[in-house]
C-alpha cells in the first residue's frame, strides 16, 4: 500500500515541477516575476487565491480542530467563508483597478502610493511586519508538510520538511508569480477533490456501520453536541467572537491573497473569480468541517497523540491505496500551494518595496528578477530552520501570523478604500499599533480570553482612526491654493 502511495505521491511532484517549468517561460520581467503581468484568466486567480489562502490549516489544522472541539467549531468556518465572500466581492476589484491605476505590485507599495509624503516609512514598516509573521505562517507550512510526511511514508519529519522546502523553492525560483498561479490552480482543485470525496465515504461507512453522529457526539463530551460548545452568556459571545474573528484578516490585509486581486485584469474576469473562490470556499470549508464530524463517529473512544493528523489517518483508513495517494497529494499540495506564494510575497517584500521602491536604487529588470531569486533561497532556508525548530501546532502558528500581518493591514486597506480622511501617520499607527498589540498578546493570557485575531484588527483600526483625525494629511487643493497665494503676493 505504501509502495503505491509512495509512487503516486513522486508522480505529483514531478507533475509539479514539470508544469511549473513549462510556464515559467512566460515570466520575462520584474513585474512578470511578481504579478503575471496581468495575462492570467480570473478563474486560475480565484483557484490560486483559495489554494493559497487555505493551506494545512484547512486540511490539518481545522479538521484537527472539528475532531477536538465539535459543532461549536463550525463558528470558524462560518467566519472565514464570510471574509473570503466579502473580499472577492467588496475588494477585489477596487485592488484591480488601484493596481492599474498606480501601477503597484505589492500591498505595501500601494499603501505607499496612496500616502506619498509617508510613502518609504510605510514600506519599512508593513515590510518588517510581513517578513516578522509571515516567516512563521511560511515555516508552519513546511512542519505541517514534515508531520504529513512522517504520518503517511515514516519519512522523518525532518528530511519531509528538507523535501518539502526543495520543491517549494524549485517552485517558485524558475517562474515566480505565474509558475505559482498556475501550479496552485492544479493543487486547488485536487485539495477540493480531497474536502469533498472523504467525508461522502465516511457518511456511507457511518451508515453501513448503522452508528449515529449524534450519539457520538454526545459520547465524546458535555459540550461536543453543542452548536456553542456549552457556552453561555459572556462565555458564548467570547466563544463566538474568537471563532468568527478569522473574518477580519481576510479584508484585504493578507498579502499572498490580495496580489491576486490586484493581478486581475477586467470586471469580467473578477465576476468570473468570484464565482469560482466562493463556490470553492463553500465546498471546501463544508467538507473540511464534516470530516472532523464523521471522524469523531468512526473512531469514537480512540485516543490520537496528534489530532492534526485525523485526515490522513482516515483516508489510508477508508480509501483504497490509489485513491489515497491522490487525496494525501491532496494535503502536500495545500501545503505547497500555500508556501510558494508566502515565499513569493516574502521575496516582493525584498526586491520591490525595499530594493526597489523604499531605496530607490536604479536597477535593470534583469539584476531584480536575481535578487528575488537569492531572496527565495535565503528566505526558504530560514523557514526551514523554523520548521525544523517549532514545537507549535499548525493551527496555532496559522492563527498568530493571521492576527500579525492580515488583522493588522486589513484596517488600513479597508481604511484606505472607505474613509476619505485617512491619513499617512494614521496608515503608521495603524502598522505599529497591529504590530505591538498582537505580540503583546500572544506572549500574555489574554489570548486565551480573546483571541488576537479579534483584538489586532480593531486594536489597529482604532489607532489609524485617532491619529488620522489628530494628524491630517494637508489635501492637494489646500496645497495647490497656498503655492497660487504665495506667487500672488510674490509678484505683488
Amino acid at each position: 500500500m505504501h509502495t503505491i502511495i509512495m509512487v503516486e505521491f513522486v508522480l505529483y511532484l514531478l507533475i509539479m515541477l514539470i508544469v511549473g517549468y513549462l510556464v515559467s517561460r512566460r515570466s520575462k520581467s520584474h513585474a512578470d516575476f511578481l504579478l503575471g503581468g496581468k495575462q492570467l484568466p480570473g478563474w486560475a486567480l480565484a483557484f490560486s487565491e483559495r489554494a493559497t489562502g487555505e493551506s494545512a490549516w484547512l486540511l490539518l489544522g481545522y479538521t484537527g480542530f472539528v475532531f477536538a472541539t465539535g459543532l461549536s467549531g463550525v463558528w470558524v468556518a462560518v467566519g472565514i467563508a464570510s471574509g473570503i465572500i466579502f473580499s472577492w466581492l467588496f475588494l477585489a476589484k477596487r485592488f484591480m483597478k488601484e493596481a492599474e491605476k498606480t501601477g503597484t505590485l505589492t500591498l505595501p507599495s500601494f499603501l505607499a502610493s496612496r500616502f506619498g509624503k509617508h510613502g518609504k516609512i510605510i514600506l519599512w514598516l508593513s515590510t518588517i511586519l510581513i517578513f516578522s509573521f509571515m516567516m512563521f505562517y511560511f515555516g508552519a507550512q513546511i512542519a505541517g508538510a514534515g508531520k504529513t510526511l512522517f504520518a503517511v511514508f515514516n519519512i522523518p519529519t525532518k528530511v519531509g520538511a528538507i523535501l518539502s522546502i526543495i520543491v517549494v523553492v524549485i517552485l517558485a525560483y524558475v517562474g515566480g508569480f505565474v509558475t505559482v498561479v498556475w501550479t496552485d490552480m492544479i493543487q486547488s482543485i485536487m485539495m477540493l477533490i480531497t474536502l469533498v470525496v472523504l467525508p461522502i465515504v465516511a457518511l456511507v461507512q457511518i451508515s453501513a456501520a448503522d452508528l449515529s453522529i449524534s450519539q457520538a457526539l454526545m459520547a465524546a463530551g458535555p459540550s461536543m453536541d453543542s452548536w456553542t460548545g456549552g457556552a453561555i452568556g459572556f462565555s458564548l459571545g467570547l466563544l463566538l467572537f474568537n471563532n468568527f474573528a478569522w473574518f477580519f484578516g481576510f479584508l484585504g490585509g493578507q498579502p499572498q491573497l490580495s496580489a491576486r486581486f490586484m493581478a486581475l485584469r477586467s470586471e469580467k474576469e473578477a465576476k468570473q473569480g468570484s464565482i469560482v473562490a466562493i463556490t470553492w470556499t463553500i465546498l471546501a470549508y463544508s467538507g473540511a468541517f464534516m470530516i472532523g464530524i464523521t471522524a469523531l463517529t468512526l473512531y469514537q473512544g480512540q485516543v490520537f497523540a496528534d489530532v492534526e493528523m485525523i485526515l490522513p489517518f482516515m483516508i489510508l483508513d477508508l480509501m483504497p491505496p490509489w485513491i489515497a495517494g491522490i487525496l494525501l497529494a491532496g494535503i502536500l499540495a495545500a501545503i505547497i500551494s500555500t508556501a510558494d506564494s508566502q515565499l513569493l510575497v516574502i521575496t516582493s517584500s525584498v526586491s520591490e518595496d525595499i530594493i526597489n521602491r523604499a531605496l530607490n536604487l536604479k536597477l535593470s529588470e534583469k539584476k531584480l528578477v536575481a535578487i528575488s531569486r537569492l531572496t527565495i533561497v535565503g528566505a526558504g532556508i530560514v523557514g526551514l530552520v523554523i520548521a525544523l525548530t517549532s514545537k507549535s501546532l499548525v493551527f496555532l502558528v496559522v492563527s498568530w501570523a493571521w492576527a500579525g500581518v492580515g488583522c493588522t493591514l486589513s484596517p488600513a486597506v479597508i481604511l484606505t478604500f472607505f474613509w476619505k480622511r485617512y491619513s499617512g501617520i494614521g496608515v503608521i499607527a495603524t502598522i505599529i499599533a497591529g504590530f505591538v498589540s498582537t505580540v503583546i498578546w500572544i506572549s500574555t493570557p489574554l489570548d486565551a480570553i480573546a483571541t488576537s485575531r479579534f483584538t489586532t484588527f480593531f486594536i489597529a483600526a482604532a489607532f489609524g482612526i485617532v491619529f488620522s483625525l489628530l494628524f491630517p494629511d494637508k489635501k492637494e487643493d489646500e496645497t495647490d491654493t497656498s503655492a497660487a497665494e504665495a506667487t500672488k503676493s510674490t509678484q505683488v
